[in-house]
């Protein structure tokens, strides 16, 4: 179950990240498009470690 949790997690913040992302861009708001880069960097980071778990199991 952890595993799902995390990929959702990990895919939420991706999302959401790219959306800052594309939006300090826009706006040229340098602070919200690093914002928005760290975010995708954390979901990416989520995602594996649900996968890490899909491998190894739920309690490592």
């Amino acid at each position: 179950m952890g595993e799902l949790v995390d990929k959702i997690k990990g895919n939420v913040n991706e999302l959401v990240g790219k959306a800052k992302e594309a939006i300090g861009e826009h706006n040229h708001d340098e602070k919200l498009q690093a914002e928005g880069e760290a975010q995708q960097l954390e979901g990416k980071g989520q995602q594996m470690k649900g996968s890490v778990k899909g491998a190894l199991g739920d309690n490592i």
